[in-house]
């Protein structure tokens, strides 16, 4: 019988995306493309039809930014690894050797580990200038210092003149994991405050301003940063956090979409709460680009409960990087699996996970 009111055409319509939603990901293609490795719903795709189907056990298939990882003595480890292929290398606020640091700093801190040490493996293009990679290797070392943790092994690699694109960078993570620390969707429940540590947009802006590709100038720096000290003050004023993930690759808009598949709720996000610094907001409406898309390194996004929510969102602000934290969103039960947003004219609409990345190679 079809729908006759509005209401319940709209419900349908919900309905069928929620159906659409809980399909497993399918890999159409004959070949990688630049969509495959953006974190939407191509990544998801190829991750799941090729890595996770050869490789699958219970750690992987999690796909949560680190492992949660038990030793036979019972101390717990968080374990995570990353590669970086940012071009240009270098750009307002930071270059590649910082980013190798914070991103797998950030994969461990937002699990709820004290990061520890990291390895470091360079693969470097032939005719690449010593200078150069002086440079980016004292960007690892003062982003080393700054998140507390010691790069402790690595390797090096060097291949022909073109093959690499300059320098890539490879680091593993390793990080204490409280016994008592749990963190995850399966702990998020209606009526749960959605948090998010700062502004959005500055780094997926900042490296494509860099390329000097496009005739628009900003004074846009990237948010690269440690999240670590900001992870842990939001634990101590917040203990029963739910789940937390840094909004890199696809931006807040993706990570709220892999927290409503994961959970079947709804992540309902308020667009006048959404903090973005006015150059970024321009920049992108300039290039058609929706600022919950755009990647960070130096923010996320956190769910905690209604009646933690003012003390956690004290804890950011008086951290350093954490001053224009807000509340962002709430957790519903209904309409299931959906991202909406509640946007500044008074409707809403829905916040899909894109198929690729509008800013390709910023991390």
């Amino acid at each position: 019988m079809e729908p006759t009111t509005a209401a319940e055409r709209e419900d349908r319509v919900l309905d069928r995306i929620a159906s659409f939603r809980k399909r497993r990901p399918r890999l159409l293609e004959d070949v990688v493309t630049l969509a495959h490795g953006a974190g939407g719903k191509s990544s998801a795709a190829l991750v799941d039809a090729v890595f996770v189907d050869a490789l699958r056990n219970p750690q992987l298939e999690q796909l949560g930014d680190a492992a949660a990882l038990t030793l036979p003595a019972g101390e717990r480890l968080a374990f995570s690894t990353d590669s970086f292929v940012v071009r240009p290398l270098q750009f307002p606020g930071g270059s590649i050797g910082n980013l190798a640091v914070h991103g797998t700093v950030n994969d461990l801190a937002v699990t709820g580990a004290r990061p520890l040490w990291l390895s470091a493996a360079f693969v470097i293009e032939e005719g690449f200038e010593i200078a150069l990679l002086r440079e980016i290797v004292r960007d690892m070392a003062d982003s080393a210092a700054q998140a507390g943790v010691h790069v402790v092994t690595g390797d090096t690699k060097v291949v022909g003149r073109g093959a690499a694109d300059g320098v890539y960078i490879c680091t593993a993570g390793v990080g204490a994991l409280p016994a008592t620390r749990t963190l995850g969707p399966e702990y998020v429940r209606p009526g749960d405050r959605v948090l998010l540590s700062g502004t959005i947009g500055e780094h997926g802006m900042a490296v494509m301003l860099a390329r000097g590709e496009l005739a628009i100038e900003a004074d846009i720096r990237s948010d690269t940063a440690p999240v670590n000290g900001l992870v842990h003050a939001l634990l101590d004023a917040a203990p029963s956090t739910r789940w937390m993930r840094d909004a890199t690759r696809g931006g807040v808009g993706t990570v709220c979409n892999e927290l409503a598949q994961s959970t079947g709720f709804a992540v309902v996000l308020d667009e006048e709460s959404v903090p973005v610094l006015p150059q970024v907001s321009g920049a992108c409406d300039l290039l058609g680009i929706d600022p919950l898309y755009v990647a960070n390194e130096g923010r996320f996004v956190a769910v905690v409960p209604a009646e933690e929510t003012d003390a956690a969102l004290a804890a950011l602000r008086a951290c350093p990087g954490g001053e224009r934290a807000a509340v962002v969103g709430e957790i519903l039960s209904e309409p299931e699996g959906i991202v909406a947003l509640r946007t500044a004219f008074g409707g809403s609409r829905i916040v899909d996970m894109l198929v690729g990345d509008p800013l390709p190679r910023i991390c």
